[in-house]
């Protein structure tokens, strides 16, 4: 539904706002006024063209501005392109006067194509627009669905979910056939990657020892001097005089000094400490100096296996976490790889499955389609009579697709005859867009499409071409019956069609100024009547005019 149609700068329509109601809502006013400036309005909110010179003279910009309710339907499929707690749908354009534009979802920049998907799913326009018109095609087939009942429905959706798992299937079976074209070639380039990294079999905890170990033998005899120098400073196995002789003596000397002063006993203490602990270090230093020692060759075998690593490392991934990381892909992939031609068997078994499924629905979807069609054909020829196309012919020619797709096996064409003797074609081709729009009325009271699935709002444009006295007044009710739980504009200059409005906007031109302007009045209760009578061609004091519009608006 939409609630609000803002419009700013364009062309005679300085800015006018509208609040659409549920129903049926009317758009009136003289030719020339503006009425197809709203028209256009809403097209730029379908994604269609601008059009050269849309943009008001003097104006930097125009805009157009719609504000919908928003289907959960939308809501799902917009996922995080929306804050979650977005409670409206506003679709925006602006258009400059070079004929550049912009589009805007929820004040966020959009795609003009985005606006044309969104847009389709809110508003269906049958009228004039050429382009809007031939996009009919892609709802004939739902009209015909609707005319099957609500058994039709359901198919429709387990065709729906059969061609989503075909789908599914015939990608996980490319996949796996992918797999299968490149799987020997791989599967060797895998096992030759793991024999390489198995042969070394790396660790981290090995790689810090062996890096330990090298830098002992890289200085075997630099360690052995030093340690030796060591313990030749503390106790020279010479004889002579050490470090170790020299505490000693200076030891006894303050041992005789102990109890004497107390701050100089902790101090004893130490050095006592001090003496044994140079004896100690001499002994450890000397007993590393003579264990010390390295196997012959040892040092070819720990560069060997070191530089094993760093190949490793600098193939897959710079260490050996990521070697060891590298080795469990290889053998995931593996085991994907050696199950890849059973996984594919099993795939094909379950694609022709599914492809039985689909068919079958596909069939059920055809059998109501034939079944339905003659009595749709029959049901809009016979409201056309009422449209003043009492001699046009309609049919539904069914047509099959070359391989099913989510709504079954079928195309569907409305042909179309609007005078007789005439051979029959298609709707979008031969139809008027007065007559495009009442078959499009027909249709949809016919059919009774799905509120709550279609198109929240239906506009209507030049429905009423071309038509007048009775004729008049069947469109009007038609729509007033269409419009019964949903939402329906239609653009009209026939009080007959405009007393059945449950909402009536009034739009009109205002030439007295340098810049002719057009505005758009809610007209309420009070001002309809005064509008019927306009619309009649009479003076508002016109009595006759006036009782005869009361009477329209209570046969209405």
């Amino acid at each position: 539904m939409l609630h609000e149609l803002r419009v700013e700068n364009l062309l005679l329509i300085e800015r006018a706002e509208l609040r659409l109601g549920p129903g049926l809502n009317v758009l009136t006013g003289e030719t020339g006024a503006g009425k197809t400036m709203l028209a256009h309005a809403l097209d730029l909110l379908l994604g269609g063209k601008a059009r050269n010179g849309i943009v008001r003279p003097g104006a930097a910009e125009a805009y157009v501005e719609g504000v919908f309710d928003f289907p959960q339907r939308l809501r799902e499929a917009l996922g995080d392109r929306l804050p979650a707690d977005a409670e409206e749908l506003v679709l925006a354009r602006r258009v400059w006067p070079d004929g550049r534009t912009r589009a805007y979802l929820n004040g966020r920049s959009a795609t003009v194509g985005d606006l044309r998907e969104l847009g389709g799913e809110l508003l269906a326009f049958y009228g004039q627009h050429e382009h809007r018109r031939l996009t009919l095609a892609s709802a004939q087939l739902e009209i015909l669905d609707g005319f099957c009942g609500p058994e039709q429905r359901e198919r429709r959706a387990r065709a729906a979910a059969a061609h989503a798992e075909l789908r599914a299937l015939v990608r996980r079976a490319e996949e796996l056939g992918a797999i299968g074209g490149a799987r020997e070639r791989e599967l060797d380039l895998l096992e030759y990657e793991l024999r390489e990294i198995e042969e070394v079999d790396p660790s981290e905890a090995e790689q810090h020892e062996l890096a330990a170990e090298r830098e002992r033998l890289r200085h075997l005899e630099g360690l052995r001097g030093a340690a030796l120098a060591g313990a030749e400073a503390i106790a020279p196995e010479s004889g002579e005089e050490g470090a170790s002789t020299r505490l000693a003596a200076a030891l006894s000397a303050l041992d005789g000094m102990e109890g004497v002063d107390g701050e100089l006993d902790p101090l004893i203490a130490r050095y006592r400490a001090l003496v044994l602990e140079a004896d100690d270090l001499a002994t450890e230093l000397r007993g590393y100096e003579q264990a010390i020692e390295g196997e012959p060759g040892r040092l070819d075998v720990v560069e060997e296996r070191l530089t094993a690593f760093a190949r490793l490392e600098r193939k897959h991934g710079g260490t050996i976490a990521a070697v060891l990381a590298h080795a469990e892909e290889c053998r995931a992939r593996r085991d994907e790889l050696t199950g890849a031609e059973a996984a594919l068997e099993e795939t094909r078994a379950e694609l022709e499955a599914a492809r039985e499924r689909l068919l079958a629905v596909a069939r059920e979807l055809r059998m109501a389609r034939e079944a339905a069609a003659p009595g749709l054909a029959e049901a809009v020829r016979e409201r056309l009579a009422e449209l003043a196309m009492a001699g046009a012919s309609f049919e539904v020619s069914l047509g099959e697709r070359d391989e099913p797709n989510a709504t079954g096996g079928d195309t569907v064409e409305l042909l179309i005859a609007a005078n007789p003797g005439v051979p029959a074609g298609p709707l979008r081709d031969v139809a008027s867009g007065g007559e495009t729009s009442r078959v499009m009325l027909a249709l949809l009271g016919v059919a009774n499409a799905d509120v709550e699935e279609g198109a929240g709002l239906l506009v209507f444009d030049e429905i009423d071409a071309g038509i007048g006295g009775h004729t008049a007044r069947a469109v009007g009710s038609q729509l007033r019956a269409l419009a019964a739980g949903r939402q329906v504009l239609c653009i009209t200059h026939l009080p007959q069609v405009a007393a059945h409005a449950e909402c009536h906007f009034r739009i009109e031109k205002d030439g007295s100024g340098e810049t002719a302007t057009t505005t758009v009045t809610d007209l309420g209760r009070t001002g309809v009547l005064g509008e019927l009578v306009r619309m009649m061609g009479a003076d508002e004091s016109d009595r006759a005019a006036r009782k005869h519009a009361r009477e329209l608006l209570k046969a209405a």
